[in-house]
C-alpha cells in the first residue's frame, strides 16, 4: 500500500484510483478547513487526490441541488488547496472537460490555456469556479489539475459511459472526447512520477462517435438495438467538444486513440456482466 497518497472521495473515480494506486481512501466529510486538516493529521499524506464531486445521476441533478453542487465542486477543492499548501502537500484535483463551448466547424481541439466559457449548466459553472482558482495557485504551489471527460470503463458501473448508452434507444451521433479509465490511470501515474503541475487534459486521442461503440456492443449482445439521432433532436442542455492531448503527450505520455480501446473495453465489460458457465 502506498501510504504517501490519500484519496478523498469514494465514488466511481475515487475507488478505481484507490485500487490502482493501492493507497488509502478517506470517507471523511470535508466541510471546512478544520475538516481537511483533521484528515491530514490522521493520514499524513504527501499527495492528496481529490475525487470529491457532485454530478448526480446526470448533470441535470446539479440544477436541483445547487448548495450541494457548490460545496462539492467549488468550495471543497479550494479548502483542500489551502490545507495542502499549509502542510506542503501536493494536491491533485480531478476536474472536468465539460467547461467549454465548442464549434465543430471552426474550432480546433481545446487546449489547457484557453479560458473556460461554458456557463449554461450549473455543474459546469461550479467546476469552472474551482479550476480557475486552483490554476492560479498552481503557478506557485504544487497543484495538479487533471481534466477528464465522459468516463468510459471496461467494468460495469452506473457512471460508465457504456452502461449509460446501452440503456438508451436513441444515441446522439456527435464526436466527443472521452476518457478511457484504464488509460487515465496510467496517465495520472505518469504525471505524478514527473511531479507535474498546472492543468492537463486526460482524454484519449481523437473523439469518439458513440455509434462506433454501440456497433461493437451489438456484436456481443443479441437483440440489442439503438438509433443514432442528430444533436438538435436531443432537447437537453449539454456541451459536446474535443479536448487537445498535445500537452499530455509533450510531457512524455503517449495516450491511445479512443477507437483502439473499444474492442478491449466492450469485451472486458461484457465478460464482467456475463456469469461463467
Amino acid at each position: 500500500m502506498d501510504k504517501h497518497i490519500l484519496i478523498l472521495g469514494r465514488g466511481f473515480i475515487g475507488l478505481r484510483l484507490q485500487e490502482a494506486f493501492k493507497c488509502r481512501v478517506s470517507s471523511g466529510r470535508i466541510r471546512s478547513l478544520k475538516d481537511a486538516e483533521k484528515e491530514i493529521r490522521k493520514f499524513r499524506p504527501k499527495i492528496i487526490i481529490n475525487c470529491i464531486g457532485a454530478t448526480g445521476r446526470n448533470v441535470d441533478d446539479c440544477e436541483l441541488d445547487k448548495d450541494r453542487t457548490l460545496l462539492a465542486n467549488a468550495f471543497v477543492p479550494i479548502i483542500l488547496a489551502e490545507a495542502c499548501l499549509r502542510h506542503n502537500i501536493k494536491l491533485i484535483h480531478i476536474s472536468s472537460g465539460c467547461i467549454y463551448h465548442f464549434d465543430y466547424k471552426k474550432q480546433k481541439p481545446v487546449t489547457e490555456n484557453i479560458i473556460p466559457d461554458y456557463f449554461d449548466l450549473f455543474y459546469s459553472r461550479s467546476k469552472i469556479y474551482s479550476e480557475r482558482a486552483l490554476d492560479v495557485l498552481s503557478k506557485k504551489f504544487n497543484v495538479l489539475i487533471v481534466r477528464i471527460r465522459i468516463p468510459l470503463d471496461s467494468r460495469p458501473h452506473p457512471k460508465n459511459l457504456l452502461d449509460k448508452l446501452i440503456k438508451y434507444k436513441k444515441v446522439i451521433d456527435v464526436p466527443n472526447s472521452v476518457t478511457y479509465i484504464p488509460d487515465f490511470i496510467k496517465a495520472l501515474m505518469h504525471l505524478i512520477k514527473i511531479d507535474a503541475k498546472g492543468i492537463f487534459n486526460i482524454v484519449n486521442k481523437h473523439p469518439l462517435r458513440y455509434r462506433n461503440l454501440m456497433e461493437r456492443y451489438k456484436k456481443c449482445s443479441s437483440g440489442f438495438e439503438y438509433k443514432s439521432i442528430n444533436l438538435k433532436q436531443l432537447k437537453l442542455v449539454r456541451t459536446n467538444l474535443i479536448l487537445s492531448v498535445r500537452k499530455l503527450e509533450r510531457s512524455g505520455f503517449n495516450i491511445r486513440d479512443i477507437e483502439t480501446t473499444i474492442e478491449e473495453c466492450v469485451s472486458q465489460h461484457f465478460s464482467c456482466r456475463t456469469p461463467p458457465a
